[in-house]
């Protein structure tokens, strides 16, 4: 039976020949491990807590859960999602995952200002951060390389001959806002293109954000022929905007979307897009998650996730 349980849970001192002779008993048995049993003896709930500052609807948040739900699955924990909207002022963040039993924390859509979450952080509560840069005693976070991603986009339509290249960012002062900013500033700088304040464009990460932003630009004396967007939402209220004015994608202006979710094979014409592995991104907080939960010593991580351009029917040749 020492064997047995060794194998179930993972022990490194069994045999490879071992091993599979049990978990072929195991699986000829239909063998259902015990979750309460082993709550108790490692004092652990199998449980990960999520605050989720955003909306189900968005596909790259879709596309993130299915990657954290993976990784989570295959070690045997469970996934609660945890409200951060909470009517008690005294009762904090901090107490609620403690109330849950939860084991550790992932964050995404989180106000880097919020005490709340500066709490939790101190708490020592295993914690991954998903585009937010905060790090603490147990807490490491997981990004995309947004700022080469936005470099790459700028690269692209310079290479097809356009100047003028606006940007329509989310939010400037989060991590993912600065680093996309970053990418597309040296992009221009690269190509010796001059930076104008007047191409850049900030509005909330939606189609109806991505709209606004393009409206504003169309109305410049002289408009960009390319416009690089923060996500695929904001790409898709960019090309309704331009459609408004009778001006087509991309034979008059070049649009390049960021997530490369699947949202972006749906459009007409088919985005244009930095593709950031969003689900990749999911299963690596969720590893990293589960190894600061079971061992203590393990330091937090900062993982950065490649991205590269992904090329569809949205951009095309500059044309005068």
């Amino acid at each position: 039976m020492a064997t047995v349980s060794k194998v179930i849970n993972n022990y490194s001192d069994v045999s490879s020949k071992t091993r599979n002779k049990v978990n072929k008993a195991i699986e000829l048995l239909n063998y259902q491990p015990n979750v309460v049993a082993r709550s108790l003896v490692k004092k652990r709930s199998w449980t990960v807590g999520m605050f989720l500052l955003d909306f189900f609807t968005n596909p790259f948040i879709s596309e993130l859960l299915d990657g954290l739900r993976k990784s989570l699955e295959d070690s045997g924990y469970d996934l609660l999602f945890l409200s951060p909207n909470l009517s008690n002022p005294d009762y904090t963040f901090t107490k609620h995952c403690i109330s849950r039993n939860v084991d550790g924390v992932v964050m995404f859509g989180v106000d880097r200002t919020n005490q709340n979450f500066l709490d939790l952080l101190q708490a020592e509560m295993p914690t991954m951060m998903i585009d937010t840069d905060l790090l603490g005693p147990r807490t490491g976070y997981v990004t995309a390389d947004n700022r080469r991603g936005a470099y790459l986009g700028v690269q692209h339509l310079v290479e097809l001959g356009h100047k003028r290249i606006a940007f329509i960012s989310g939010d400037l002062g989060c991590l993912v806002g600065q680093t996309r900013f970053s990418g597309y500033q040296e992009g221009l700088r690269s190509n010796d293109l001059p930076y104008y304040a007047k191409y850049v464009e900030v509005e909330e990460y939606s189609i109806e954000g991505g709209y606004k932003a393009m409206k504003r630009l169309l109305q410049l004396p002289e408009a960009p022929s390319g416009v690089i967007c923060s996500s695929d939402y904001m790409a898709t209220g960019a090309i309704e905007a331009i459609r408004e004015i009778g001006k087509r994608v991309p034979e008059h202006i070049s649009v390049v979307g960021f997530d490369n979710t699947f949202y972006a094979e749906l459009t007409m014409p088919k985005l244009t897009t930095i593709n950031q592995n969003i689900t990749l991104m999911g299963m690596k907080a969720g590893e990293h998650l589960i190894r600061m939960i079971e061992n203590p010593d393990y330091s937090p991580p900062t993982e950065i996730v490649p991205a590269d351009l992904v090329v569809r029917d949205s951009t095309g040749q500059y044309k005068e």
